[in-house]
């Protein structure tokens, strides 16, 4: 049977989220689930969720425990990543230190200033990552589910060309079914393609029953309860057209329209510091989860919409489907430039992952993308060319960073977060 392996399995409720998900597959059943975490309680803490949902979905898993990162992926057929490098400590200086200068965050997990020095942590161990795994699984699919998605796994594939990755997130699906929600029909009726990167994808195409749902749209944004649940994302759909994945409060710091003053976070209702506050949520839960594990206490064993369990159930059985990932853009998105990260629709089945060609996405939202797309490549050679320079000019590209602080400000932001993360960082960087 297959062997997946779980590095960072001590996101415990996310593991859990992902055997569930994997279990519900009958042809499944029997998997060796390699689990790996450099925190031991963390480690044993999946062990005991593994075995627990295995046990309640008749998974029929061998579930091993490894402290040593090597033996998990040794012979592992699927690599999930899922780590977070600094843990919640890192996280806070991300939001401390530029909120000194006046630079105000929400999530600061994928984009912006903190996107790029969570990228600059990550990066030194997704290389290593990459390295072991040209090793011990050559031939194994990592499914990256850690942030800075595009960095990542831009990162990962231009270090490693020859391995085979693809990055995952949720927002296209939740995305869609927020839509549905908003027009009121079920989400199985709604039809819908999209393309872009990262957490700025765009619905390109909205369709119920054969007809253009994007009238409905802009309908339901007039409604003021239907707006005040997104107002961030409905006033870039009045504005550039088109509606846009991942939340509010995420998009808030990709753009430049609405942090930069307390008028506009008042009236648009940004949460600013929101990850902070589920930084410590997700500590607290993790500390329930355990206790409920070690009481005997069950779970709830819901299928989530999260695309990890579908991929490998698909090349398994050659059972066709599309999903949306995260892939190296070879002429998928035309506007976009070659070899940059592009999330776009993938057909996965025996054959592997076959990401789709896209075309040419309007040119307002290609506009939307490409600042970012610069800032994901600066990023990604400062870490991977140890060039500190690189460093600076993503921050000061940065569309929300730029709109607030002025070029010498920004360089000693940038300087400070060096020093506080340190050996953290990329050699050349630090």
């Amino acid at each position: 049977m297959i062997k997946i392996s779980f590095i960072g399995a001590g996101s415990v409720e996310f593991t859990g989220t992902l055997l569930t998900d994997i279990f519900h597959y009958p042809e499944l059943r029997g998997a060796t689930v390699a689990l790996h975490d450099i925190d031991p309680e963390r480690l044993e803490t999946a062990g005991m969720m593994a075995r627990w949902t295995s046990e309640q979905l008749n998974g029929e898993a061998r579930v091993e425990e490894h402290s040593d990162r090597r033996s998990a992926l040794e012979g592992a057929d699927y690599v999930i990543n899922m780590v977070q490098i600094g843990m919640h400590e890192a996280t806070l200086a991300d939001f401390e230190i530029p909120k000194r200068y006046g630079l105000k965050q929400t999530i600061a997990d994928t984009l912006g200033v903190g996107g790029i020095f969570r990228g600059l942590r990550t990066i030194p161990f997704v290389v290593e990552l990459g390295r072991e795994m040209r090793e011990l699984c050559p031939d194994a699919l990592l499914l990256n589910y850690t942030n800075p998605m595009s960095m990542l796994v831009w990162a990962f594939y231009r270090a490693y060309p020859e391995l085979k990755v693809v990055g995952l997130c949720h927002s296209v699906q939740y995305t869609a079914r927020q839509i549905a929600s908003y027009i009121g029909v079920a989400p199985e009726e709604l039809l819908y393609e999209c393309a872009g990167i990262n957490h700025i994808a765009w619905m390109t195409k909205l369709e119920v029953a054969g007809e253009d749902a994007y009238p409905r749209l802009f309908a339901a944004m007039e409604d003021s309860e239907v707006y005040a649940k997104d107002k961030v994302r409905f006033e870039l759909m009045r504005h550039f057209g088109y509606f846009v994945t991942e939340s509010s409060e995420h998009n808030a710091e990709y753009t430049p329209y609405f942090l930069k003053d307390e008028g506009l976070i008042e009236r648009f209702d940004i949460p600013v510091d929101e990850y902070l506050r589920r930084s410590e949520e997700n500590l607290r839960e993790y500390e329930r989860s355990r206790k409920k594990l070690l009481a005997g206490e069950s779970f709830p064993l819901q299928p989530s919409i999260e695309y990890a369990a579908p991929i490998i159930h698909s090349i398994e059985t050659n059972t066709p489907r599309v999903i949306y990932g995260n892939v190296r853009n070879t002429n998928l998105i035309t506007n976009l430039p070659q070899d940059c990260c592009v999330e776009v629709p993938v057909l996965a089945d025996g054959a592997g992952l076959r990401p789709c060609h896209a075309g040419e996405l309007p040119p307002q939202l290609a506009g939307m993308c490409l600042p970012h797309v610069s800032v994901q490549e600066l990023t990604v050679r400062a870490a991977l060319e140890g060039k500190r320079d690189h460093v600076y000019h993503a921050a000061m590209l940065d569309r929300h960073a730029a709109s607030v602080l002025s070029l010498d400000e920004i360089r000693a932001l940038a300087d400070d977060l060096i020093e506080t993360h340190g050996g953290a960082l990329p050699e050349g960087v630090r």
